[in-house]
């Protein structure tokens, strides 16, 4: 079994590590830090025009048409440069969750305007890391609760979002997050970045997602696919990282050598090489199960997940380490990658909870 991407893919790959290398950089990064700004808009405008909100969305509403795989390489740019956009809100989440369980109309609706830009979606799932409760509640008198942390939240268009309705359980919700009702503040977190907001319903408008689904089932299927394209990221980002600290131990000289050469040096990046390689498995079969709606698609990505979660912390880590004292500054940005590590480990469910789902869905395949 062939688990590599084709010449197409790559294709697709190079030239958005090419663009990404220009038009990302770390200073790119650096200005969101430096402002109030909480994306990068000309980078965000760049990136739909090159038609990569529309890749995995249909051509008969206005997308691509084209699948998974290619999503993956695009995903894996996106993290190896901290892209400061939210692609991963309105792609990953509130695209797909419309492409699986919006009807016809809303299909209409939404879609061509995700693929053109005109919207930026996002997923309103947590009420509070660890929490396991649905306390959002929706009725004739609209939308009432809380959600929190909630990616891109403070500048989404609208969410798409879990509540329990007192007739027919927890279902997925469409919520304009412009509309009266609504209020949203800017959480600090360790990555300013990729914001996340807080989100108050107080009577808003709320449509049901399709013909009215199981909430709780079709979350843990978007949260699967989501998983994927999170591990590609992960893996984007620390291959960065562990370049960026090879490249420093190689030009950093102690006692008349490069340290890159001392043995202490090579059994640090050694343990990241092999950190990053299984998560890199595990990412491409997770992928591989997702472009083919495999049986096996939730162990896949719960696997893909932890393994690219804890891959890119330690990467992370050990790059600040590797680059000594300096590497703690702001100066360096080292710190950079460590930030997008800490959110993303955390951005559509916590690793306990992953490793819970990795335990659960071995038991029941077994």
């Amino acid at each position: 079994m062939n688990f590599e991407f084709s010449e197409e893919q790559l294709f697709i790959r190079d030239q958005a590590r090419n663009f990404l290398s220009q038009e990302s950089t770390a200073q790119v990064v650096r200005s969101i830090l430096d402002t109030p700004e909480p994306y990068q808009r000309a980078l965000w405008q760049k990136i739909i025009e090159l038609g990569w909100t529309a890749i995995a969305i249909p051509e008969e509403f206005g997308g691509l048409g084209l699948g998974y795989l290619e999503l993956c390489v695009i995903a894996e740019e996106l993290g190896r440069s901290l892209a400061p956009v939210p692609f991963s809100s309105s792609v990953y989440l509130a695209t797909e969750a419309i492409k699986a369980w919006g009807s016809r109309e809303q299909q209409q609706y939404y879609l061509p305007r995700l693929a053109s830009g005109e919207l930026i979606g996002t997923l309103a799932s947590s009420e509070g890391l660890g929490a396991l409760e649905v306390n959002t509640t929706v009725s004739n008198k609209g939308l009432h609760g809380e959600k929190i942390p909630v990616p891109d939240g403070d500048i989404a268009d609208f969410a798409v979002l879990l509540a329990r309705s007192d007739n027919a359980g927890t279902g997925l919700y469409l919520v304009d997050l412009t509309a009266t009702g609504v209020a949203r503040s800017t959480l600090n977190s360790m990555d300013p970045s990729r914001s996340q907001a807080r989100l108050v319903f107080d009577g808003a408008a709320a449509s049901p997602l399709g013909g009215g689904t199981d909430g709780q089932a079709a979350l843990a299927q978007l949260l699967d696919k989501a998983a994927v394209l999170f591990a590609f990221e992960q893996i984007g980002g620390g291959q960065a990282a562990m370049d960026m600290g090879m490249a420093y131990t190689k030009q950093r000289f102690a006692f008349g050598r490069p340290i890159a050469s001392f043995q202490a040096i090579k059994h640090k990046f050694a343990d990241m090489f092999v950190a990053l390689e299984l998560a890199r498995a595990n990412a491409y079969y997770g992928a591989w199960a997702m472009s083919c709606d495999a049986p096996d698609l939730p162990l896949a990505a719960a696997t893909a997940r932890v393994s690219a979660s804890d891959a890119y912390y330690q990467i992370t880590r050990e790059n600040i380490q590797a680059h000594g004292g300096m590497g703690f500054t702001w100066e360096f940005d080292c710190h950079l990658y460590y930030r997008r590590a800490q959110l993303l480990s955390g951005v559509i469910g916590t690793q306990p909870q992953w490793k819970e789902a990795i335990a659960s869905r071995l038991i029941s395949a077994a």
